[in-house]
Order: C-alpha cells, then structure tokens, then sequence
C-alpha cells in the first residue's frame, strides 16, 4: 500500500507546548497526515502554529467542534487528557493523546468505553515502540531467537529531572514520579515483546522531601517531594514470563541495559524504549554478544507514527498504538503504586491484545522492504 492510495487526516492540535515541535516535525513531512487546526492557552503561540504551518488558530471547543478535523491530537497536560478527549469523542472525532491516556484508571476506561459507544478509535503515546529498536527486538522474540521467554528486565536511573527542567514541580506530584513519567515507554515496550500483564508486585520509596531546582529563572529554588521517587516491581505476564522494572529519581548513574529480554537459549539487549530506534543485542548460550540486522519498524520514526499509524489502518480495527494498549499500561503502572503501597500483589484488571508487528519499512502505509 502506498500513501498515494490513502486519504490524508486532518488533524487538530490541542497543546503548543515544547513536545509539539516533534509531532508538527513528523506531520510536516507524511502525505498522510495533515495539520489544519492548532488550539492553546495561548493563544499568540497557537497563531504562531498555525501561521506557520498553513493551519487556523482556533478555541478548543471549536476546534473539536470542527468539521475540518478528523483527529484530535491531544498534548495538553495529563490531569486535561481525559477532558479533552472525551469531549472529542463526543463530537464524533478520532483522539490521538500524549502519554498517559489518562490520570486515572477511571478517566482511562471512560475515554476507551466512550470511543466504542461512538465508534470512533483511540490511540496514544508512546510511539516509539514502533520503531526498529523495539520491533527488532519484538521479531528476534517471535522468531524463536531467544527461544521461550523467560524473563525481562527494564531500567531507568537518573539522579531527578530538577536539575534540569526549569519548572519541574509537576515530576514530583500526585500522577508524576519516575515511573508514570517514564514508565510508559518500558511497559509498553515489555508488552509489546512478551504480552498483557495479568499480575504485579511493587515496592517503592520517597527518599527525599524537598528537591533543588537546578536551572532557569527559579534555580535555587526548593520545591516539596510529594510522591515516591523509586519504584521497583515484578510484571506478571499472562504468557508467564517475568518483568522486574526499576524506575528511579534517586540515584545518580547506571551502566545497565535500558531493557533485557532472556529465554532459554539465548538473551537479548533492547535499546533505549525512549528512542524510535537502537542497536538489538543477542547473547546465544554458548555464543558471544552479536549486533542483529535492522528486520522490522518504521525506519527514521519519529513521534506521531503513531497517528499516521492509525489513518493507514483499516476502518474498524484499531492502530499498534492504540488506546487499549495505553489503557492496559496505565493500569499496570497504578495497579503497580497500589502494590507498594498496600505491600502485596495486585491483579491487573485489563488486558490487551498484543499489537500487531510493524513490518520494516519506511513510513505508515508506505511500501514494505525485503
């Protein structure tokens, strides 16, 4: 299929933050997605945007309202991400939302049960799973590479995004924390190789009370820590194998690998879930540590692959990047707090199917490569 046989969907921002700048990057260069509306609170940098880019300058409501947008490109802040897209859904548009799908289970379910009523479809971020990292990897997993697997391991430490984010007071409140901030691009990762998650156990702690802010306009600043900075868990699969996860504001460096999958003949390095695209490691039993041919992704991915993901689908079915995959993550991330808080396992209450493999190839619905 090529993009020439595909309508392109117009798309409706909402949210000219600085995350945008890599989704208008994105759409700016695929046929099959077009900009033609941007809404913010500001509204002079929602005019610029648009200016810019060939699009109108509207208000939310009329934005959503518009019969000149299919999708609604969600990039506001995570506690506005259910408002927003169900207002949308509402009015009969497609959402396509920034991570997490929600800030609550709830608000998750509602958005995925209010888009079945109205038969239109959900996605979310992250992307990056669709890239050639992630799907190498995903393709040496299914291809029997590794035999069966077994277990996984997923890793993230930094010492606080403080001392670098000018205003970073959000990171450290209720819905922020190193894992709802980064989690969502581990766990969807982890899900995308081994499968839903049916069960997890976690354990947590909150090190420090207050952080210093390190640069901007506020640096010296002291702000108040109000959510639990380190967070370590076991992932239950369904398909039985085991995810440890440690996702951390606390400590200063690590030299492990972002994610390892092992199985019974052999282990594989995964690259940075952060990241479109990275070298795939695999370690036989026996054997030496050997870097695996690109075999599967979107070549030269960039985030909003995942919206044009979704407009190369076909009607009915929904994107890789779906919203019942981002429900599932958001489960597995709270269901994984409630853990370490209440200090036993906790059951999963969704599930997902697992999405399907990207063939490699260039861009979505663009012609796949041998």
């Amino acid at each position: 299929m090529s993009d020439s046989t595909l309508n392109p969907i117009k798309i409706g921002m909402i949210g000219a933050g600085a995350i945008s700048g890599q989704y208008l990057a994105v759409i700016e260069r695929l046929p099959i997605l077009q900009l033609t509306a941007v809404a913010d609170l500001d509204l002079t940098r929602a005019a610029e945007v648009a200016q810019k880019y060939g699009a109108s300058a509207l208000s939310v409501d009329e934005l959503i309202n518009s019969e000149d947008v299919d999708l609604v490109l969600n990039l506001t802040i995570p506690a506005a991400h259910a408002e927003i897209a169900l207002q949308a859904i509402a009015a009969g548009k497609a959402v396509y939302g920034e991570k997490p799908l929600a800030a609550t289970l709830s608000d998750g379910i509602k958005i995925i049960e209010a888009a079945r009523a109205a038969g239109v479809r959900v996605g979310s971020a992250p992307d990056t799973v669709l890239g050639t990292g992630t799907q190498t990897a995903r393709k040496a997993i299914d291809d029997g590479l590794i035999g069966t697997p077994i277990s996984a391991t997923a890793t993230m430490i930094t010492p606080g995004h403080e001392r670098w984010h000018p205003n970073p007071d959000f990171y450290y409140q209720p819905g922020g924390g190193p894992l709802l901030d980064m989690g969502p691009y581990y766990v969807s990762s982890l899900i995308t190789m081994l499968g839903p998650v049916r069960r997890v156990i976690g354990a947590a702690s909150h090190t420090r009370p207050t952080r210093t802010i390190g640069s901007g306009a506020r640096a010296g600043e002291i702000i108040d820590v109000a959510v639990d900075t380190h967070v370590t868990g076991v992932l239950v699969h369904e398909s039985g194998a085991l995810s440890t996860l440690v996702m951390s504001f606390d400590a200063a460096a690590t030299k492990a690998s972002n994610i390892e999958v092992h199985g019974s003949t052999a282990s594989l390095v995964v690259p940075d879930p952060n990241r479109f695209d990275g070298d795939v490691e695999l370690h036989e039993v026996g054997g030496e540590w050997t870097t695996l041919p690109v075999s599967a992704g979107y070549r030269d991915a960039g985030r909003g692959y995942g919206i044009a993901d979704l407009a190369a689908t076909p009607a009915g079915q929904d994107g890789r990047a779906s919203g019942e995959l981002a429900l599932h993550v958001l489960d597995v991330m709270l269901s994984l707090l409630d853990s370490a808080d209440q200090g036993v396992a906790v059951d999963v209450q969704t599930s997902c199917q697992r999405p399907d493999p990207v063939p490699l190839q260039d861009a979505p619905g663009g012609v796949v490569q041998s």
